[in-house]
């Protein structure tokens, strides 16, 4: 933990003294400006009892400094187990996600930003027993979720940047995908 907070305080200093040198644009653009277009995307891994690895790109817009919105996609895979009292696995969950909804962002400092992020997701899983004998049951549904949080972006040349965000499904519908867990997020792309 003391070395993860040495490297935050690090990487904030890096972008501070950086901002020391960055020019700003101070003519005023009307219209659509192609140079606040964001494209990008992000991974997010977890694995163990319950796994998610989650592919998610976006498009969005920074309609100023503090700023940005757009719209995601989202695809997921995950699995989650439940054990017995012996140890052994009693239930397996499996399923794929497919979805989308809308994000904002807020710049509160050039490099920092709270993040919301409504999503509606389709969800395909199939549940396995493992009793005598074995039982299989497959349902579909959909599931609202609510993605708050915040993160850090780095530009690392030009419009080209990469952001850590961390965020958690408020809402916590008991068919969330999300479940009670943390969800980070590593990103790159164009116009952070």
């Amino acid at each position: 933990m003391k070395r993860l907070l040495t490297g935050i305080f690090f990487l904030v200093i890096a972008q501070l003294a950086h901002a020391q040198y960055y020019k700003t644009d101070t003519s005023i653009r009307k219209g659509f400006d192609p140079s606040r277009l964001i494209l990008g995307g992000s991974l997010g891994m977890v694995f163990g009892d319950y796994t998610n690895v989650d592919i998610s790109p976006l498009v969005g817009y920074r309609f100023n400094d503090y700023i940005a919105a757009g719209i995601n996609i989202n695809a997921q895979y995950g699995q989650f187990k439940a054990y017995n009292y012996n140890g052994d696995v009693a239930q397996r969950d499996k399923y794929t996600i497919f979805g989308g909804g809308v994000w904002g962002r807020v710049y509160p400092v050039p490099m920092l930003f709270v993040h919301i992020q409504p999503e509606y997701n389709y969800i395909s899983q199939k549940s396995t027993f493992y009793t005598n004998p074995k039982q299989t049951l497959s349902t579909s549904y959909t599931v609202p979720s609510l993605l708050l949080g915040a993160g850090y972006t780095q530009s690392v040349g030009g419009r080209v940047g990469i952001g850590i965000s961390i965020l958690y499904d408020v809402i916590q519908d008991n068919r969330s995908p999300y479940r009670n867990n943390v969800i980070y997020r590593v990103g790159a792309g164009l116009g952070f």
